[in-house]
């Protein structure tokens, strides 16, 4: 069996310069080879709790320190995904005033030499490898659905009022389905997990150009955060970084 590569990671949350409060999460356990961002949505209906219950999910699926095959791997995926949406959803029935909240999420497990991410919503992930920068996630949204049947351009995804709709959710509908993506690792690989806050203002030219920098982890992160912020800071801004060594 491939031995599994060193990691080098960093998580860090922005609040922005115009929301009252932050309703992202993040994590980067490097131990655990778990990397994640969640991006809370309903506005008044708690948000924040929705990304936290993610978080909290995530948690208890992987609290043990434990090595898994690609296959283990993508079913506690999709087990901490399940398990999210239940407590969102147990949540929403107790407290009725919290109608509406759930969250989008990333999250990439690193197995052995491979890595299995889960998506849904339009926080993404992203491959940055061999100074190519790759997409990895399909934003689940209106917008998205309008450019790949060709409805709207690019310039017009980027200025449309249904920008934020959102066709799947974390805590919305029961059963959920993530959609998994999988790869082989190449030594270093760097993997930037972001919610909208990041990538909504911060073009792919200039995210490649802060991943090129030969410098630690946490100041790329402390970098992508200050341009969001640079460019209105209008949402939440959470960016997670994982980073293979050889």
């Amino acid at each position: 069996m491939t031995p599994s590569p060193h990691i080098l990671a960093c998580s860090k949350t922005d609040p922005g310069l115009r929301r009252p409060r932050n309703e992202d999460v993040c994590l980067a356990d490097a131990g655990r080879r778990v990397f994640m961002v969640a991006d809370g949505m309903g506005g008044r209906a708690a948000g924040d709790v929705a990304a936290a219950l993610f978080l909290e999910a995530v948690t208890e699926v992987f609290e043990e320190r434990e090595e898994l095959l690609p296959a283990a791997g993508k079913t506690k995926i999709e087990a901490a995904f399940s398990l999210a949406n239940r407590k969102i959803l147990a949540n929403v029935a107790l407290n009725p005033h919290h109608f509406g909240m759930g969250c989008t999420a990333e999250l990439l497990v690193v197995c052995h030499d491979h890595y299995i991410v889960g998506h849904v919503g339009d926080s993404r992930t992203y491959l940055f490898r061999g100074g190519m920068l790759r997409q990895l996630s399909r934003d689940h949204s209106l917008v998205q659905e309008q450019l790949d049947q060709g409805l709207i351009s690019p310039d017009q995804a980027k200025k449309s009022r249904f920008r934020n709709v959102l066709l799947r959710a974390v805590g919305v509908d029961s059963p959920l389905t993530a959609d998994i993506i999988g790869g082989p690792l190449h030594p270093g690989d760097i993997f930037l997990l972001s919610t909208d806050g990041l990538h909504g203002v911060v073009n792919n030219d200039e995210l490649a150009s802060v991943l090129a920098f030969h410098t630690a982890l946490t100041l790329k992160a402390d970098i992508l955060i200050n341009m969001a912020n640079d460019a209105g800071g209008n949402d939440n801004i959470s960016v997670t970084l994982a980073e293979i060594i050889a």
